[in-house]
């Protein structure tokens, strides 16, 4: 055989073969390069572990090459080293991908041994990928090409004998190959070389196992052998990642322990004033500044945020939970839950606490019973949020939450998007959501998060669309698969879901694909439950162990680390810019309010509202500071303008149509004692109230006098004020005090000395005389102008006033006829008067001639009543010694009046004592109760106080806030670098 191979082929080959542990006689044998590749090379990559590249050490490099004795056993013994090298040094790829999930702990990785010797042994990632894509590549052509291939039973069972007995010879050859390698290490150039026997019994071996079977029965073995060998490969990789991911949450767990001892240590010596924030809250504190911007420069929010967006019910709300590592929003059955924007900031901590940016107090994660308030919490400022019959809001609910080891970012939560409304919600709540949605999209530096339910079909998703269309080229989308247990109950073709993560099966494109367990839907279970079931889950899954998820895809963690770590390179890359584009913007508002309000100083809307609010306060202020003369004079001119019309008409005109004393006093105490009894202390009641709102209105009118007055006040103080005089109520019981106080006034009918008669008839003629200027101002405009005015003024009565005139005088004839006449017309008088005005050539009926009548009577009484209150002037001693009527002189309306006017001073100056002591600082208190109303209503405020001045001073305060607030987070960010 050897002189055969010698003689027809050209190439010497020299080879080492030991057998039973022995030497045996080395012989030259010369072997043709192309067979020894098909027939040797094939049977040694067959057992070789990797079954790869790295199986081609054993391929015949040149066409001569020498292979000395003792040489190829240690040949053999170093290719079985290297290959279980390097299957665990796969193995190892798999812990250094798992030590770089630890990549933010530097103080332990620091306290590491120096490794980088491993860099230049180990595969990478890119390698091993690569080799696994190649051979699910391979299965899937043997698949393809043999689908339906079955062997001959006969031929397989000789088949299945021929490999048995070649398996185990090849390991025999192995094993003494090792053992002789080692007891020949001092003779490194040994000679000995196969026996004919030996090298003939091999290739016999190897020809035979070459050409036994057929060429599918070779590739089927080849395709099983592999499918097995990946299956255990990736099964040995999740156990060593999860091995490996244990170690980690435990030195993780450690390393938190020493970080919160250490913050707790440190809080107790460094002064409050030098700590220093954190860059996820510069960053957060910036985004909060930014939620409420409206800019009209077109200079919008293009900061980076995570904005979490997917199907109602899709499972988003637990994935942020998970990220959280705490169940923080409330759940329902099937209801909408998320009704506005949470906008969520994690940051590490050494409590895991949760608080909202507008409340100081803190949420403690890990007692359920916290963490049902904030659950709570969370529901209630969502339906506060929803107004005006809305079912979703804008407004944005900002929340913090710290703790141990979780990863800095801010995500955003919105309203699922759905697709059919109900009954219980508002008419166009699909498309408010989806326009929310589309908002926080459209920003081109926001990191889509796309929850997708794996449980459901895939053609029952509206956020994929959605998100394709914000996102086309997929440069800032992570696609999230939830549900995934679910799935692989419901599927039964799991290559569906190994389509969705490889960005198949739907039209949208993402950075990364993710297949995520967030439950098993019992709202009762505990973050750690849902994690140890997640990986429980990832562990035993058909799916994963059949090549559909990588492990780099799976669990809520490793998402967590992607979205942490995608969100700070896009800030990284955009917080400059951003930076810039408001500086632009304070330039050009800064120029624009110099060139518009160059003398007035910069106040927002809250700062012109306390100024407001100081100077509304001054002048409750001021209101106090009347004196009790002011106060008492302006009452009795009020009340006294409210009462008049009361007193003549109903209490002096019918006592006085009598000539008969007694009978005028006793027809005035019984008109005076019933409206005293009934509407007189009600009516005073209203007149202080009405006073001290004149009074405060009075003060702020003459502030507006001033020089200083800024009238873009004007709407907010007279708000002010006349909400606080809606509110404010006169005390109950200070009508029951005026009852009595002006029952007893009324009673006293002794006018006690001089001073107090000429005051009664001062006050008679004066009330007198102002009636009487009315009523002729009343006559005046009844009649028309006279005969003077008409050559004077060039004006003519109408043909009413010409009636009227000749009816007056007619009456005015009447009257001087009886001066004492009564205040009504008999029926001949009125038939006198249509006669003689018919006479005149003017017709008129009864009623014309009443209507005329009573201001012509009435302008007569008041003329004999001012005539009277003369008279009674000089009669005051007769009248105190009861002499009065000797004279002739009856002045019971005298002592009317008098009564009248001392009821009303003692009214006043009770009045006075309720303003003073108790409704002034009623006022006050409602005014400031209004104030703190407006200043916590921001609708209002921009209702009272709005134009552009103000809207400018705002934004311009915005824009410095945020500029400044940028600059420091990019300082420390640079500095974090």
């Amino acid at each position: 055989m050897s002189r055969l191979l010698r003689g027809k082929f050209g190439y010497a080959v020299r080879v080492v073969g030991i057998t039973q542990g022995r030497k045996v006689q080395s012989k030259l044998l010369n072997y043709n390069r192309e067979q020894i590749n098909t027939v040797l090379v094939p049977v040694v990559r067959y057992y070789s572990p990797l079954n790869g590249k790295h199986a081609g050490v054993l391929k015949i490099p040149a066409p001569t090459f020498r292979i000395s004795g003792r040489g190829i056993g240690m040949l053999v013994a170093r290719v079985l080293r290297g290959a279980l090298k390097i299957r665990y040094l796969l193995l190892g790829g798999a812990i250094t991908g798992g030590s770089a999930l630890a990549r933010h702990y530097e103080e332990w990785k620091d306290a590491l041994p120096d490794a980088k010797f491993l860099e230049e042994i180990l595969p990478s990632q890119e390698e091993l990928d690569a080799m696994r894509a190649k051979l699910l590549e391979f299965r899937d052509k043997i698949k393809a090409s043999v689908p339906d291939f079955e062997l001959d039973p006969k031929m397989l069972e000789v088949s299945e004998e021929k490999y048995e007995q070649l398996v185990q010879w090849f390991k025999q050859r192995l094993d003494d190959a090792v053992l002789a390698a080692e007891q020949d290490k001092e003779d490194a150039t040994g000679t000995a070389i196969f026996s004919d026997d030996s090298a003939s019994d091999l290739m016999q071996h190897a020809l035979s196992f070459s050409a036994m079977g057929s060429a599918a029965e070779k590739e089927r073995e080849k395709a099983e052998s592999i499918r097995e060998k990946y299956e255990s490969l990736q099964e040995e990789l999740m156990q060593v990642q999860l091995k490996y991911q244990k170690e980690i949450e435990r030195l993780e767990k450690e390393n938190k322990e020493l970080r919160k001892s250490l913050m707790l240590k440190a809080g107790d010596h460094i002064n409050k004033k030098k700590i220093k924030k954190s860059l996820i809250d510069m960053y957060s504190e910036v985004l909060d500044e930014l939620c409420d911007y409206d800019s009209s420069y077109d200079t919008h929010d293009h900061l980076p945020r995570v904005v979490v967006v997917g199907d109602q019910s899709s499972g988003k709300t637990s994935v942020l939970e998970m990220i959280a590592q705490a169940r923080i929003f409330p759940r329902g059955a099937g209801e909408m839950m998320t009704r506005a924007p949470v906008m969520v900031t994690l940051s590490e901590g050494p409590y895991h606490i949760a608080s909202f940016k507008d409340s100081t107090r803190e949420f403690d994660l890990t007692k359920e019973s916290e963490l049902a308030e904030l659950r709570k919490e969370v529901e209630l400022r969502m339906r506060n949020s929803v107004r005006s019959g809305r079912t979703v809001s804008t407004e944005v609910i900002s929340m913090m939450v710290k703790g141990p080891g979780l990863q800095r970012m801010v995500l955003v939560d919105l309203p699922g998007i759905i697709s059919t409304v109900t009954t219980d919600m508002a008419q166009n709540t699909r498309e408010a959501i989806r326009d929310i949605s589309q908002q926080y999209m459209s920003n081109p530096n926001a990191i889509i998060l796309c929850i997708q339910d794996g449980s459901v079909d895939a053609e029952r998703s509206n956020v994929t669309d959605l998100v394709s269309q914000m996102d086309s080229t997929g440069k800032r989308t992570i696609f999230v698969l939830t549900k995934v247990d679910l799935a692989e109950e419901n599927l039964a073709n799991p290559d569906r879901i190994k389509k969705i993560l490889a960005g198949k099966l739907f039209p949208m494109k993402a950075l990364g694909y993710f297949a995520v367990v967030t439950g098993r839907g019992n709202k009762e279970d505990l973050i750690q439950d849902i994690k140890d079931y997640e990986e429980e889950f990832f562990r035993t899954s058909r799916i994963f162990k059949g090549g559909v998820v990588n492990s780099h895809q799976c669990t809520t963690r490793n998402l967590s680390f992607a979205v942490s770590e995608r969100f700070w390179k896009m800030v990284r890359d955009t917080v400059e810019q951003q930076a810039d584009a408001f500086k632009a913007t304070r330039f050009n508002l800064e120029t624009e309010w110099k060139n518009n309000f160059p003398r007035i100083r910069e106040l927002d809307r809250d700062e012109l509202f306390e100024k407001a609010r100081g100077e509304i306060l001054d002048e409750v202020v001021n209101l106090s500071l009347l004196s009790p003369k002011h106060w008492e004079d302006a009452l009795y001119k009020r009340l006294w303008e409210k009462v008049m019309t009361h007193v003549f008409e109903n209490i002096y005109l019918p006592a006085a149509q009598t000539d008969n004393a007694g009978t005028f006093n006793t027809t005035a105490d019984i008109k005076l004692k019933q409206w005293a009894d009934m509407m007189l202390p009600k009516k005073c009641v209203e007149v202080g109230w009405e006073t001290l709102e004149e009074e405060f209105r009075s003060f702020m009118e003459r502030a507006k006098a001033s020089r200083d007055h800024d009238t873009i006040f004007d709407n907010l103080k007279g708000s002010v004020v006349n909400e606080a005089m809606r509110r404010h109520i006169w005390e109950d019981k200070a009508s029951d005090v005026l009852r009595v106080i002006q029952l007893n006034a009324l009673e006293d009918r002794s006018v006690h000395d001089k001073q107090q008669w000429d005051a009664a008839c001062k006050f008679l003629q004066e009330s007198v005389q102002e009636k009487l200027t009315a009523t002729e101002n009343t006559l005046r405009e009844m009649v028309g102008p006279g005969t003077k005015e008409q050559w004077m003024y060039w004006t003519s009565p109408a043909d009413e006033q010409r009636r009227r005139a000749a009816v007056k005088t007619e009456l005015e004839k009447l009257l001087q006829s009886e001066y004492a006449h009564r205040n009504t017309l008999t029926y001949d008088e009125l038939t006198q008067v249509r006669k003689n005005v018919q006479g005149m050539g003017v017709d008129v009926d009864n009623e014309f001639v009443r209507e005329t009548w009573h201001p012509v009577y009435r302008r007569h009484f008041l003329r004999r009543a001012l005539s009277k209150a003369y008279e009674c002037r000089k009669v005051f001693y007769a009248y105190h010694q009861g002499l009065e009527g000797e004279l002739g002189v009856d002045c019971s309306d005298v002592v009317l009046f008098w009564r009248i006017q001392q009821m009303i001073k003692i009214t006043a100056n009770a009045l006075r004592q309720q303003v003073m002591n108790r409704e002034a600082r009623r006022l006050e208190k409602d005014i400031k109760e209004v104030l703190e109303e407006y200043g916590n209503d921001r609708d209002k405020k921009e209702e009272l106080l709005k134009g552009r001045r103000v809207s400018l001073a705002e934004e311009l305060k915005r824009v410095r806030q945020i500029q400044e607030k940028l600059e420091e987070f990019i300082q420390a960010l640079n500095t974090e670098k």
